[in-house]
C-alpha cells in the first residue's frame, strides 16, 4: 500500500475511523462528507492526525471503503464490495507495478463471480 493514515493522534479521528471500518455501526454520507471536510480544512498540514504522503490517494480510498459499507448496508441483498487490485505494471505507473495484469485481475475476477451469499460491504485487497 502506497499511504497510509497515520496512527489516530487526535480525539477526532479516533473517534470517527473506528465508526467507517465497523460495517455495523451506522455510517451515514454526511459522516463522510465531514471527515473529507475536515481532511481538507487541514490540508497540507497533519493536524488531526492526516498523512501527508499521497494525501489525495488516502482520502480516496477511505471514502470509497465507506461508501461501499454505505452501500452495503443500504442494499444488504445484493453483494455490495470493494477491491485493490495491488500495485499492476500498467501504462498509468508508467510500467512500475509489481503485478502483472493477470495478477491484478484475481481479486476482481473472485469478487464478480461470488455466489449469492457472498460478503458484503468488504474490502479485498
Amino acid at each position: 500500500m502506497f499511504s497510509v493514515i497515520a496512527t489516530p493522534t487526535t480525539t477526532y479521528l479516533t473517534n470517527s475511523l473506528p465508526l467507517i471500518s465497523n460495517l455495523k455501526a451506522a455510517v451515514s454520507p454526511l459522516q463522510i462528507v465531514e471527515i473529507i471536510t475536515d481532511y481538507s480544512s487541514h490540508y497540507p498540514s497533519r493536524d488531526n492526525g492526516w498523512t501527508l504522503m499521497l494525501p489525495a490517494y488516502s482520502i480516496s480510498k477511505v471514502t470509497l471503503n465507506a461508501y461501499t459499507r454505505i452501500l452495503a448496508k443500504k442494499f444488504p441483498n445484493m453483494c455490495i464490495n470493494c477491491v485493490h487490485p495491488g500495485y499492476v505494471k500498467t501504462d498509468i505507473n508508467w510500467n512500475t507495478g509489481i503485478l502483472t495484469v493477470e495478477e491484478g485481475a484475481r481479486g476482481p475476477v473472485m469478487l464478480a463471480l461470488l455466489p449469492d451469499g457472498g460478503p458484503n460491504g468488504c474490502y479485498f485487497g
